[in-house]
Formats: structure tokens, C-alpha cells, sequence
């Protein structure tokens, strides 16, 4: 049976609301935990300025774990996690905890990778004139990674609204959920056509948003 459009719509504003809510706190809390381990990653590796062979190893092994694995796996294997921490395995709350989860390894990655090409010579410029290692970190690696570092969240945005759609299919809510409940096993493709098509939009403006942020921190 097709979808009765004059009051259907109401849900798919719903659905977005609660995709939107997915990926912005998922986002928020990714980043922090992210970048954190992301400049523990870096400041640790061998022959930094704070070494230590043993946190590094042990943040490059568990992110090497996580970031392989399927999230939809992922999403059913710490199912028993989620309703510990979050109370329930279905909804919207349900579904950002494993999302951030995955977002904070790969964001972690991307931070990594981003401060390996900063100039080793402009952290040892800092070095010389006696800044401490926290005064490097927050004055000389964040902001030179900070341009690069907003194209790499942007990226990760994208995935998480992939993500998003993943965990509507197994009760997680928004724009996935009523694509599998309405359009697919329904068979009405009307539905299916509209939240790709929502997706899509979502998915420029987050990239629109992210290059433009991107291009005026890198042009100052």
C-alpha cells in the first residue's frame, strides 16, 4: 500500500529532524574524543615531544581494531554496550552512542594524518624558544592542522549520515528507518526516492559547509 503523502510528510520531517540530531551530536561528541586521541597519537610516537611507546601502541592497535569492522556489525556486536550505557538499543539516543564510538577512531586517524605533514622544523622552532609541550600543542599543531583538519571532519560528516541511515535500518530512527519500514518493505518506491533524495541534499550541504569553513581559515 502506497503512503498517504498529505499526512506523511509530518514523519519524514521527523526523520530528518532525528538524522540531523544523529549526526551533529555524534559529530560533537566524535570530535572531542577524536581529537584528543588524535593528538595523543601524534605527541607520542617515537621521537616526539612526548613520547611513549606504550600509549601509542596501545591507541594505534584498538583504532586498528575498530575501523575495520563493518559499522552495521559493529552496531549489533556492542548491542548489549549500548542498553548498559544508554538504557535501550532502539532510538535515536540508541544510535548515536555507536556511532560516536566509530566516529572518534576514525576522526582520530584523520587528526593523526593531518599533524604528520605539519613541518617537523616549525615544532622544533617552538622547541628551541622554550615553549612546553602544551604550549606547542595548542599554539603551533592545532592551528596548522585546523584548515585540513575541518576537509577530514567534513569527510567524516558525510560517513555519519551514512552511518545514520545504517542504524535507522535495525530501530535506530530517522530517514534509514523510514526508508526500510515505508519504502522497502512496503514496496513503494516513492518513499525510498524521497529520503535518498534527502540524503543527497544533506550530504552537499554538509560538504558545502565544510569547504567553505575550510577555505577561510586555510586563506588567514
Amino acid at each position: 500500500m502506497n503512503v498517504d503523502w498529505t499526512t506523511f510528510w509530518p514523519r519524514i520531517i521527523e526523520a530528518t529532524g532525528q538524522t540531523i540530531t544523529m549526526v551533529i551530536a555524534t559529530l560533537i561528541f566524535g570530535s572531542i574524543l577524536g581529537i584528543i586521541m588524535g593528538l595523543l597519537l601524534f605527541v607520542t610516537r617515537q621521537n616526539n615531544i612526548l613520547e611513549n611507546k606504550f600509549v601509542f601502541n596501545l591507541l594505534n592497535i584498538v583504532i586498528n581494531i575498530i575501523r575495520p569492522v563493518p559499522f552495521i556489525i559493529f552496531l549489533v556486536a556492542i548491542s548489549q554496550l549500548t542498553r548498559l550505557v544508554v538504557g535501550t538499543t532502539i532510538g535515536t539516543a540508541a544510535a548515536i552512542f555507536p556511532m560516536t564510538i566509530v566516529a572518534s577512531f576514525t576522526i582520530a586517524r584523520v587528526v593523526e594524518n593531518n599533524l604528520v605533514s605539519i613541518d617537523p622544523g616549525v615544532i622544533e622552532a617552538a622547541q628551541a624558544m622554550g615553549a612546553s609541550p602544551l604550549r606547542i600543542i595548542f599554539t603551533v599543531l592545532i592551528p596548522e592542522a585546523l584548515g585540513p583538519l575541518v576537509l577530514g571532519l567534513t569527510f567524516v560528516t558525510v560517513t555519519l549520515i551514512d552511518f545514520s541511515a545504517v542504524a535507522g535500518t535495525v530501530g535506530g530512527g530517522g530517514l534509514g528507518h523510514i526508508a526500510m519500514t515505508y519504502g522497502y518493505q512496503r514496496f513503494d518506491a516513492s518513499v525510498m526516492i524521497v529520503t535518498v533524495l534527502i540524503l543527497i541534499v544533506l550530504v552537499q550541504l554538509a560538504q558545502w559547509l565544510g569547504n567553505t569553513l575550510s577555505r577561510k581559515i586555510m586563506r588567514r
